[in-house]
């Protein structure tokens, strides 16, 4: 493994803080005014805060620029690329595969600046940072590098567990650790930065006990399921996982906003909903790393951004299917319409307009064209926020200004009714239905009923995950859904996954403009449709280049103390 995905020295630290300067983010704003080294920076609470700012952007940067969505929206089924990033799309990533690298790299990164960020701030702070200021400073460091470790023990399962770069750094004897292992310790490093956070935000987009909470619900549910095994989960954990989540559902003072497409029309950032971002800032368009770089390989065209390399990027066959409207017919197609108003947020349909997004060509509001023969795509449009005449000047080619989500309150939502659903497939329970509902009617769908003559019948596993595939579609969350099922039922986890398209298809509407409806068509000449999952290809393999520095990485993990 290369040293520098375990050490990053301060100075790469503070010139990254200081290269933040002009940004919009309140705590992302006053860069350090002299030359700083580890001696004499952590001389007060503001210098901490500073020094801890890095954390909610840079390091995360190699994940959010393209293996977000690569690992989780093509890997998990979500969406598709035709032409490139094909390894995820057809799950035979390699040890070679470039988001493969960038995930790795990026996942360490933020384990070895949120060690380091401990680390200095336990041997330089000075006389006059506060207790509290410190003790905060340190849970954002522990949270951060728990949550790089869920997507490390997720993504390639036994991985090495770093605590402190600077005394590890010439340890030869360091192994991978086992799975169930590397969950004890993320949970136990995220419940010590939930007793440690604040309740509120001491600054716009600062962590809270509320961010914390949200994760060890997130992180009890999928510990659930590794602790169990042959088709049950762990009890106590899906009871934790609730507990979490009604007490940041009930307590937090965070509410669902009206709107789903408000979530991602610009600007949005750290609104109601949001329990976590990624803080992205525009600095100028040669600072590079603090923006947000993601939305340039999304969009379908340069006409609505500043290059626009997304054009054979969309949702998926499998994706489509599952919104309520659509119905498949006699003769292989779907047709249709939805009253689902995530759809619109989250991917084009010919004839879908965007007043948001302004089309450069015509300099008139966005109306995804209709175009090809046998094959067209549904293209992203969450994270697309627009041209320059929409921003303002405050963008550039790759640098955004708008935030990643790393959590919203809807997955609390829908993790509360998931636990209790538990081990018996599906729940009355009202509570948790009337959270499931609290999503579910919030995308303009009709309340899901359980009883009377015309109910539903039971809230279903299967129905809960098809609101969290609709629900964060290209937010990177289908993969780990599967993951985390593949943990206590991988035959379920295969199904699924092998019953998905990913294939080329052509989406017609019945009329341009103002179409009523669509009729979805499978080009017959595409022959990549799916793709077969088993337990030889699920988990990423290693990086090559990691396995060609540290040998040890082969060898078997290891429990962690």
């Amino acid at each position: 493994m290369k040293k520098i995905t375990y050490i990053n020295y301060l100075v790469i630290v503070l010139l990254a803080v200081a290269a933040l300067s002009g940004c919009k983010k309140d705590f992302l704003e006053k860069p350090p005014e002299s030359a700083i080294v580890d001696v004499n920076f952590y001389q007060n609470d503001e210098q901490l805060a500073a020094a801890t700012s890095l954390l909610y952007s840079e390091v995360w940067f190699d994940y959010n620029d393209k293996a977000m969505y690569n690992l989780g929206d093509f890997r998990g089924g979500s969406a598709f690329s035709a032409w490139n990033d094909r390894g995820n799309v057809l799950f035979n990533t390699t040890g070679d595969n470039g988001e493969n690298g960038a995930s790795w790299r990026a996942f360490f990164n933020v384990v070895a600046q949120s060690n380091l960020a401990i680390y200095n701030i336990n041997r330089f702070a000075g006389a006059d940072v506060t207790d509290n200021a410190k003790k905060v400073a340190i849970a954002e460091a522990r949270f951060m590098r728990a949550l790089a470790y869920r997507f490390l023990v997720m993504n390639w399962g036994p991985v090495p567990v770093i605590e402190n770069n600077v005394e590890q750094l010439f340890d030869t004897s360091i192994t991978r650790n086992t799975v169930s292992s590397v969950w004890r310790f993320i949970t136990r490093e995220m419940r010590a930065a939930a007793e440690d956070l604040p309740t509120a935000s001491s600054q716009e987009g600062r962590l809270t006990k509320w961010s914390a909470e949200g994760m060890l619900a997130r992180f009890y549910l999928t510990r659930a399921g590794v602790e169990g095994g042959n088709g049950t989960r762990k009890q106590e954990f899906l009871d934790s996982a609730k507990y979490y989540a009604q007490d940041v559902i009930q307590n937090s003072g965070k509410k669902l906003l009206d709107n789903y497409e408000s979530l991602f029309k610009y600007p949005y950032d750290n609104n109601s909903e949001s329990l976590f971002e990624l803080q992205w800032v525009f600095s100028g368009p040669n600072a590079w790393g603090t923006a947000n770089s993601m939305p340039e390989y999304l969009a379908y065209s340069p006409d609505i951004s500043f290059g626009g390399w997304g054009g054979d990027k969309g949702a998926t066959w499998w994706l489509i299917s599952q919104y309520d409207g659509f119905a498949p017919q006699a003769d292989g197609t779907l047709k249709g319409r939805t009253l689902d108003q995530r759809l619109h947020a989250t991917f084009m349909l010919p004839g879908f307009t965007y007043p948001e997004i302004t089309s450069v060509g015509n300099k008139a509001a966005l109306v995804f064209p209709f175009t090809g023969t046998d094959n067209n795509f549904l293209s992203v449009k969450k994270y697309v926020i627009g041209s320059p005449v929409d921003l303002a000047g405050i963008a550039s080619q790759q640098h955004y200004p708008n935030d990643t989500y790393m959590m919203r309150l809807a997955e609390l939502y829908l993790i509360y009714a998931e636990a209790v659903i538990g081990n018996n497939g599906s729940t009355s329970d009202p509570t948790a239905v009337e959270y499931f509902n609290a999503v579910h009617t919030r995308a303009g769908l009709p309340e899901y009923e359980v009883g009377g003559a015309n109910g539903s019948g039971p809230l279903t596993l299967d129905k809960v995950y098809s609101e969290r595939f609709k629900e964060f579609a290209m937010e990177g969350m289908a993969w780990y859904d599967f993951v985390s099922l593949h943990y206590w039922n991988p035959q379920k986890a295969f199904d699924m996954l092998n019953a998905q398209d990913r294939g080329l298809f052509f989406a017609q509407p019945d009329q341009m403009p103002n179409p009523t409806l669509w009729t979805f068509t499978k080009t017959s000449w595409f022959t990549e449709r799916q793709i077969i999952a088993n337990e030889g290809n699920f988990l990423l393999p290693i990086p090559n280049a990691e396995l060609s520095q540290a040998p040890n990485l082969k060898k078997e993990p290891v429990d962690y103390p």
